[in-house]
C-alpha cells in the first residue's frame, strides 16, 4: 500500500514530474485522476476561532481593512494597460502562442507577479478581439483583486460578468477546475455563453450546470476548466457525492475500498464533481451572507399516515387558541411560546385523542408549528401558492424556491393552514451550511455592488478582505431625503403621488418592494390611476429578463420585489438620460442597509444621471419586527428621532442575522464532531 502514497508538490520536485507520477499511480489504482486529486488533497475545514483567538482574528481583519488595497489594484491595472500596447500589434497566431506560454507557466506553478501582469494584458487583448469588450482599468483592478482572496465591491453596471472572466482564465490555466457561481440558472447559462469565445481563445473549456441536467451531463460540465453554476446546484452536487462516498473521506479509504469492495460497489466511480479548488462568486453578499441563514439539506420522504393527518388537526387546534392568553409571539426571532394557560387549554382539547396527541411534548410541538404557520409565515410574503403547492419565496431576492421546503414540519403546517394536500415529511440524509461549504475552497473570492457593511463577517467566516473600488465614471445619482409616515396607507398614498409627478416628466421609475403582497398593492393603486406598468415578483417571474430590459425606457414604470442579487442591470434607452435618468423608489427599508444600497444602485449606473428616494412608515415590517416597544409607542414622524429608529432597527436585524448564521455553522460543527460527516472532505 505504501506505493500509493502521494505527497503535495514541493519546491524540490518539479510540479510536472509530481503530476505525471500521480497520474501513473492513479491509473495503476484504477481511479480517475480528478477523483484521485480530490481524495488525495483533503483538509478539514477549520472551526471558527473562539475566545482570544477570535479577538485576534477580528483585530487582524480590521487592520487589513484599514489597508484597503484599492490603490495597489488600480496601479496594477494601469501597468496592465501599458503592457497591453505590445499585444495590440500581434496577429492572432502570435497572440495565441504568447497566451499558450502564460498558460504553461501558470499550469506548472511558475508564474511570478510580473507573469500574471502580462497574462492580464494578454487576456485583455483577447477579450477585445473575441467579445468586442476591452476591460477598463477598474475592471482589471477588480479582476486582480479576485485572484487575491478578496471580496470586491464594484458598483452596479460596472460589468461584473467580464470582470469574473479575468481571474477565471488564470484559475482555469491551473488545470484543477474553477467554479464561477451566480444566483440562478439563467445567469449561469447566459454568462457562460457570453464569455465562451474568450475562454476558447485562451485554450480553455467552459460549461454551465443548470437544474434539469442529468448526472452524466453534470459530471461533464464539472470536468470543464471553468464551470458556471449556482450556489445551490454546486452545494447539492457536493452533498450527493458525499452520500455516494459514505465513510470514504480520503485517498486511503478509497484505495481500501478499491480492493475490499466488489466491482459494482466502487462508490467513487459515480462522483459528479472534482475537488473544490477555485470559486469566483458573483452577487457574493447575496450568496455568502443573505442565503446562508438556511443550510442546504438533501432529504427523502418519510410517509406516515398518522403524522400527515396530525397537521390538519394541529391547524384546527391552533385556530382555537388566542394570542396573549394562550401563547406569546416573538416576532423578532419568529418564535411562539405557550403560556401555562395555553398548555392547559391544549391538554383539554386533546382529551380522548390518541397517538401523537397523548404526549404533551409532541402535541405542543405540532400546535406550535401550526401557530407559527398561522401568525408568522404569511401568504405572498414568505410563500405563494402555485398550482396547489406552497412555494417558498426568497426574502432577500424575491425569487421562488420551488426545490426548497421548511424543516421540522413547518412546511406541512403551512400546507394544512392553506387547506392543501399535505406532503409527506422528509428525513434528512445530508446537510451542510453554505458558509461551511464555501470555506472548503482553496481559493475563494467574490464581488458585488455592496459588501462593506458586512466586511467583518466576510473576514470572520471566509477570510475575505473587502475592497471597495471606485466607479469607472463618477456617480452623479441624487439621493433624496427619506420620507417618513405614521401609517402604511399614508405612505403608499404619498408614494403614488410622488411617482405620478416623476412619471409625468417621462423618466422611467423603478419601485422596489419587500414582498409580493406589497408589489401587488402598489400595482393595484397604479391600475386605479390608469398608469401602465410592469410587475416583477415571485408570482410574475417568467419574463424577468424581458421586464428588466424594458425598465429603462421612457415613461416605463416597473414594480419589483427585492432587486438585490438579481444580477441584471437596467440600461437607459436613448434620450432617457436627458430627462434625468432612472428614478428609484424604495417602498420600505430592508433588514440591511446593504440591500437598500443595491436597490438605489440601479440608478446612476456607469455615470448615468438618476435619483433615488425611500418612503417608510411605522407600520413597516422592519419596525414591527425589530423596533423596541418604546419606539413603536412614542416615536412618530413629528419627532426628531424617527430616522434613527429605522437605523437602529436595521442594526438589530443585521445582528440577529449574524447570530442565526453563526448558529447554523455551530450546528454543522456539532454534526461534524458527532458524525464525522458534514463538510469534512474537501
Amino acid at each position: 500500500m505504501s506505493s500509493f502514497n502521494t505527497l503535495k508538490p514541493s519546491a524540490s520536485e518539479p510540479l510536472q514530474q509530481q503530476i505525471a507520477a500521480e497520474q501513473a499511480i492513479a491509473h495503476q489504482a484504477g481511479i480517475g485522476f480528478d477523483i484521485w486529486r480530490r481524495l488525495a488533497y483533503t483538509a478539514p475545514v477549520e472551526p471558527l476561532p473562539k475566545g482570544l483567538d477570535a479577538w485576534w482574528h477580528g483585530t487582524t481583519g480590521r487592520i487589513k481593512h484599514l489597508q484597503r488595497g484599492a490603490a495597489r489594484l488600480i496601479g496594477f491595472a494601469n501597468q496592465v494597460c501599458q503592457a497591453g500596447a505590445s499585444y495590440k500589434e500581434m496577429n492572432d497566431a502570435r497572440l495565441r502562442e504568447s497566451i499558450a506560454q502564460s498558460h504553461a507557466l501558470v499550469r506548472l506553478g511558475r508564474a511570478s507577479d510580473a507573469d500574471i501582469l502580462q497574462s492580464f494584458a494578454q487576456i485583455r487583448e483577447a477579450a477585445k478581439r473575441t467579445l468586442g469588450m476591452e476591460p477598463y482599468p477598474v475592471q482589471l483592478a477588480a479582476g486582480r483583486g479576485l485572484t487575491q482572496r478578496r471580496f470586491i465591491e464594484l458598483a452596479t453596471g460596472e460589468g461584473k460578468t467580464l470582470v469574473g472572466s479575468l481571474p477565471a482564465v488564470i484559475a482555469g490555466w491551473r488545470g484543477r477546475g474553477c467554479h464561477v457561481l451566480t444566483v440562478n440558472d439563467y445567469l449561469a447559462h447566459r454568462d457562460a455563453e457570453i464569455i465562451k469565445p474568450l475562454y476558447e481563445y485562451c485554450g480553455l473549456t467552459v460549461a454551465s450546470v443548470v437544474e434539469e441536467m442529468e448526472p452524466q451531463a453534470r459530471q461533464q460540465a464539472y470536468a470543464a476548466d471553468i464551470t458556471y453554476c449556482t450556489n445551490k446546484s454546486v452545494t447539492a452536487d457536493y452533498l450527493r457525492d458525499r452520500l455516494s462516498l459514505g465513510r470514504i473521506t480520503g485517498l486511503t479509504d478509497a484505495l481500501l475500498a478499491k480492493y475490499v469492495l466488489a466491482e459494482g460497489q466502487q462508490p467513487f466511480r459515480g462522483l459528479i464533481m472534482r475537488s473544490l479548488e477555485s470559486a469566483i462568486v458573483d452577487e457574493a453578499d447575496s450568496i455568502l451572507i443573505d442565503e446562508a441563514v438556511t443550510p442546504l439539506i438533501i432529504s427523502m420522504e418519510s410517509p406516515d399516515a398518522e403524522r400527515l393527518a396530525s397537521f390538519a388537526v394541529a391547524a384546527e387546534l391552533a385556530a382555537e387558541l388566542s394570542e396573549g392568553e394562550h401563547f406569546r409571539i416573538n416576532r423578532t426571532h419568529r418564535e411562539i411560546d405557550f403560556t401555562q394557560k395555553g398548555r392547559q387549554a391544549l391538554a383539554r382539547h386533546c382529551e380522548g385523542m390518541e397517538g401523537y396527541w397523548q404526549g404533551a411534548r409532541l402535541r405542543e410541538e405540532l400546535v406550535n408549528q401550526a401557530l407559527c404557520a398561522r401568525h408568522l409565515f404569511l401568504r405572498d410574503q414568505q410563500y405563494i401558492i402555485d398550482e396547489g403547492k406552497v412555494v417558498i419565496v426568497d426574502e432577500s431576492t424575491g425569487r421562488l424556491m420551488p426545490d426548497r421546503s421548511w424543516r421540522a414540519g413547518l412546511h406541512q403546517a403551512v400546507e394544512a393552514k392553506e387547506q392543501l394536500d399535505v406532503t409527506a415529511p422528509k428525513d434528512t440524509l445530508a446537510r451542510i451550511s453554505f458558509q461551511r461549504f464555501f470555506r472548503g475552497y482553496r481559493n475563494l473570492s467574490g464581488m458585488s455592488g455592496t459588501g462593506w457593511e458586512a466586511r467583518h463577517e466576510l473576514w470572520q467566516n471566509y477570510k475575505l478582505i473587502t475592497t471597495p473600488l471606485p466607479t469607472h465614471r463618477p456617480c452623479i445619482r441624487k439621493q433624496l431625503a427619506e420620507r417618513i409616515y405614521a401609517a402604511a396607507d399614508e405612505k403608499y398614498k404619498a408614494l403614488i403621488g410622488h411617482l405620478h409627478e416623476v412619471h409625468n416628466t417621462g423618466r422611467p421609475v423603478l419601485v422596489g418592494t419587500r414582498s409580493v403582497e406589497s408589489s401587488e398593492h402598489v400595482s393595484r393603486m397604479l391600475a386605479a390611476m390608469n398608469l401602465p406598468h410592469q410587475v416583477l415578483n415571485a408570482v410574475r417571474h417568467e419574463e424577468e429578463a424581458q421586464i428588466v430590459s424594458q425598465a429603462g425606457r421612457e415613461g416605463m414604470i416597473t414594480v419589483a420585489t427585492n432587486m438585490a442579487g438579481r444580477g441584471t442591470d437596467i440600461k437607459l434607452a436613448r434620450g432617457v438620460a436627458d430627462l434625468g435618468g432612472l428614478h428609484v423608489i424604495s417602498a420600505e427599508r430592508n433588514d440591511s442597509p446593504r440591500i437598500d444600497r443595491q436597490l438605489f444602485g440601479r440608478a446612476g449606473r456607469q455615470g448615468d444621471p438618476g435619483s433615488a428616494i425611500s418612503f417608510v412608515s411605522f407600520e413597516d415590517q422592519l419596525i414591527r419586527r425589530y423596533a423596541t416597544k418604546l419606539v413603536t409607542r412614542f416615536c412618530k414622524p413629528s419627532t426628531p428621532f424617527e430616522s434613527k429608529a429605522f437605523k437602529r432597527s436595521q442594526r438589530r436585524a443585521e445582528h440577529l442575522g449574524v447570530q442565526m448564521r453563526k448558529q447554523v455553522m455551530r450546528m454543522d460543527e456539532h454534526l461534524d464532531e458527532q458524525l464525522g460527516f458534514a463538510g469534512r472532505e474537501h
